[in-house]
């Protein structure tokens, strides 16, 4: 049987919520006790290394069915500093592609921010930047949350833009948070519409996980506002999700797109597929939580799985 040769004129775009890809070193200007060994989870260098082992493993193993080939680009949630990029690009699974890493530090309290991979063979990066999301409780009192990364660049020589979101949480109840999102979702529009102010023919990404699903008001504000096309709404079922609330699928890492992806007298890159990449050895395997995202932790018991989100991911096609 002959090896398939990957696909050059197809691209793997991803978002991966990677659930707390830390380090177990002490950073004095954070909130990261909770990753230490003196920690009630015990968080250690050989739970750390086995962290990077599975993230880099899920990553290259997103779309390589269909392309042979890992993502070209690939936006992550909760990574902690340069350190951790640095060993996952260096990681068994990602160490034979050419992968650059884009990352800054946000204000979140926990030191988690957002960061892109791409592969430096496909992709080239023009410039980038971080835009903070200044939001407050209803009580006016500020949440000190992750940053939206703008980075803009060249993939297989069109001039793309990806945006790369982590939005604020519901923790404290979806209604009481519900107006940080919507905040958020301004704020992604007043960066979309700074980029087509510059180039009405841009194109540009827009990922991330927006703790909403596809049907949820910052949502379809986003999708409306800007007319932007979101694959994942068709994804959404009750049997199928990006993570599992209380035994309840949920789609809160989306990624949505300028409508000139779908034109079809566009000669450049166009949207091909969007899926969740859901294998069955990023799940659970047996017990009441079968078919779930085999996580790292369930609350301060070790697991040692990939991440408690699976990918998302969409392909184009030159």
């Amino acid at each position: 049987m002959s090896l398939q040769t990957p696909n050059s004129e197809t691209y793997t775009i991803a978002f991966y919520n990677t659930e707390n890809l830390v380090d177990y070193i002490d950073n004095p200007l954070t909130l990261d006790d909770g990753f230490l060994e003196t920690s009630s989870k015990k968080w250690n260098k050989d739970r750390y290394e086995n962290k990077i082992y599975k993230t880099g493993l899920a990553i290259s193993k997103i779309g390589f069915d269909e392309l042979q080939k890992p993502p070209t680009l690939i936006g992550l949630a909760e990574v902690e500093n340069d350190r951790v990029l640095s060993a996952l690009v260096e990681s068994a699974h990602l160490k034979d592609y050419n992968y650059g890493y884009i990352r800054y530090d946000s204000p979140d309290e926990r030191g988690i921010d957002v960061a892109l991979l791409y592969d430096k063979d496909s992709f080239t990066v023009e410039n980038s930047d971080n835009i903070v999301l200044e939001v407050e409780s209803e009580l006016g009192v500020r949440d000190y949350t992750r940053d939206i990364l703008k980075v803009s660049g060249y993939l297989d020589g069109e001039k793309i833009h990806l945006l790369i979101n982590h939005w604020p949480s519901r923790h404290q109840g979806s209604d009481t948070t519900g107006h940080k999102r919507m905040y958020a979702a301004q704020k992604v529009v007043a960066l979309i519409n700074g980029i087509l102010e510059n180039d009405a023919e841009a194109k540009v990404i827009v990922m991330g996980d927006f703790n909403d699903n596809p049907k949820n008001e910052s949502i379809q504000y986003l999708k409306n506002t800007k007319s932007l096309f979101n694959p994942m709404e068709k994804l959404m079922s009750y049997t199928r999700g990006s993570a599992n609330h209380n035994f309840k699928w949920i789609l809160f890492d989306q990624i949505l797109m300028t409508k000139n992806f779908l034109e079809p007298h566009n000669k450049g890159l166009k949207f091909l597929k969007a899926d969740i990449f859901d294998d069955k050895f990023l799940a659970e395997y047996h017990g009441k939580y079968k078919g779930q995202p085999f996580r790292t932790y369930a609350g301060n018991k070790y697991k040692g799985g990939f991440s408690d989100h699976f990918p998302v991911y969409i392909q184009l096609k030159k």
